[in-house]
Order: C-alpha cells, then sequence, then structure tokens
C-alpha cells in the first residue's frame, strides 16, 4: 500500500479556459491566468480541460492548446494535470495520449457518464486509459454530475495500478472517503470547496478547487494555520471564506462565477460557451460583494 503524499501539491485549481469576446480560445489570456494562479494566488498545481475548464464544448485541438499554454507559462513551477476522459474509452485514450505528447505531469480520469456503465466497465475504462499514457492518474468521482459513482471495492481494484495515485473527490462523503484512503493509500484531494478544510482534516492531502483562482491565498493561510497545529485559527479562516464560497459556488456552476469574479479583477475569463450563461447582474454583484468584503477583513 502506498502512503497518501501529495503527488501534485496541496493547492490546486481547477482552472476555467478564457475565451475572446467572439467565444474563441483566449491564448494570451490563458498563460496570463495560470501565471495569475500560481503567482498571485498559491496554487501548486493547476488542472486543466476538466468541467470547470468547459471540456465539454472545447474541441481536442483547443485541449491541447490550452495545455501547451499553460505548460509554457508556468509548467516549470507547479503541478500541470489535464482532463483527459469523457464517456468514450478509445477517445479518452486519444486525449491522455495527446496530453502526455504536450508534456503534462499527470492526468484527471472522469468517470464515464451519460452512459453509466457498471463496476467493472469502469474498472476497465479507467485502467485502458492509465494503460496507455505513462502519466500518474488522479481519478474524479463526481456522482452529481457523471450519475454512476466509484465504488470503495472498484477504488481497491483501480488502486492496484501503479499509475493510478489519488482522487478528486466530488462526492461529500468524508466517511467513504477516509474508508477508501485508509484501505488503498490513494491521496485524496477535496473537489468540493464547501468542505476543504472538513476534507482536509480528515486526511486528505489538498484541494481541487474552483474558488482557488479569487481566494487561494486564503485558503493556503487556513491550510498552513491547521499544519502549525493552529485549528482555531483555521477554523476562523473557514468562517471567514464562507460568504465567498456560498456566492461563487451556491447558485449554479461555479464557472459561470469563477468567470464573473475574475472579469471584475480585471483577470482574463470570457463568457462562458453555450449551453452555459454568463451570470446576471445579481449574482456578478454578489460575488464582488463578498470578495470585497473578504478582502477588507
Amino acid at each position: 500500500m502506498r502512503n497518501a503524499t501529495r503527488p501534485f501539491g496541496r493547492t490546486l485549481a481547477a482552472m476555467i479556459t478564457p475565451f475572446t469576446p467572439s467565444g474563441e480560445l483566449d491564448v494570451p489570456g490563458t498563460a496570463a491566468l495560470a501565471r495569475h494562479l500560481v503567482d498571485e494566488q498559491g496554487c501548486e498545481g493547476l488542472v486543466v480541460n476538466g468541467t470547470t475548464g468547459e471540456s465539454p464544448t472545447t474541441t481536442d485541438a483547443e485541449k491541447t492548446q490550452v495545455l501547451e499554454t499553460v505548460l509554457e507559462a508556468v509548467g516549470d513551477r507547479a503541478h500541470i494535470i489535464a482532463g483527459a476522459s469523457t464517456y468514450d474509452t478509445r477517445h479518452s485514450v486519444r486525449l491522455a495520449q495527446d496530453a502526455e505528447k504536450a508534456g503534462a505531469h499527470g492526468l484527471l480520469l472522469v468517470t464515464p457518464y451519460y452512459n453509466k456503465p457498471t463496476q467493472a466497465g469502469v474498472v476497465a475504462h479507467f485502467t485502458a486509459i492509465a494503460d496507455a499514457a505513462d502519466l500518474p492518474v488522479m481519478l474524479y468521482d463526481i456522482p452529481p454530475r457523471s450519475v454512476i459513482g466509484i465504488e470503495e471495492e472498484t477504488f481497491q481494484r483501480l488502486a492496484e495500478h501503479t499509475r493510478i495515485i489519488s482522487v478528486k473527490d466530488a462526492t461529500g462523503d468524508l466517511a467513504k472517503a477516509q474508508r477508501v484512503r485508509a484501505a488503498t493509500g490513494l491521496a485524496f484531494y477535496c473537489g468540493v470547496d464547501e468542505l476543504n478544510l472538513a476534507a482536509y482534516a480528515t486526511g486528505q492531502v489538498g484541494i481541487v478547487s474552483v474558488v482557488a483562482h479569487l481566494i487561494g491565498k486564503h485558503l493556503n493561510a487556513m491550510f498552513d494555520a491547521y499544519d502549525d497545529g493552529d485549528t482555531a485559527k483555521a477554523s476562523e479562516i473557514n468562517d471567514r471564506l464562507l460568504p465567498a464560497v456560498t456566492a461563487l459556488m451556491g447558485r449554479g456552476p461555479g464557472v459561470i462565477a469563477v468567470k464573473a469574479g475574475l472579469a471584475g479583477q480585471g483577470v482574463p475569463a470570457g463568457e462562458p460557451r453555450l449551453p452555459l450563461l454568463p451570470a446576471d447582474d445579481a449574482l456578478a454583484a454578489d460575488i464582488a460583494t463578498a470578495l470585497a468584503d473578504l478582502k477588507e477583513a
């Protein structure tokens, strides 16, 4: 059994994909955002081409361009993980191989969605992708989006693969995460921003965060306090972050809110692609207020 170290760092951002006003990929904006996340927000890793990166609406060529752009911008000082899976195993294998050729440091593989495979099919799917590229793998368990989850016995089977080393846990089930972590040694990263501190306190090694785009420095301060044994300070920071986290994650897909929050700060973001719509004025105002209040606190 492996030790659950931090294979991709502690604070990772689930990075959005910036678009131009005409809806095309904003390559300079992508590089600028990557630098902002690493240099200003203190992210040790970036996950590109995931759900928050609007992967369902970007082409394979765009995914490669995003990855190459981020690697060139910050790949020497951050872990760059590429989302590389869909509900089609053969397509996912090609995405993983493309990511490896581009120089990705790891792969994020989500449970097949929509077609609802059996758990045996889930194992076969992940195994085929992990076999196809010589990169460490982070599994992504998110039943609210994929419909099916990864069962505990399935995790135990998958953990036998030498390249499957970690999990982005977006189930919200901290008890299950503890059981799987103890049984497999997989490194768990929290994928539910509302639970970041609770997950960390129960043995998860870090986060793959949407809100890190805007409050990454605060999240690092919270984790530093916890690591230093000052749990009261960590809890106090967590409480102060709650209004911002709620504004960013409580009213629809996080990418919509984050793009609005970044735009309000002059950081490249653009609007999401259909079928997602931009934040309305009320949400944008609430986000701006929550971030301003946090800055003044």
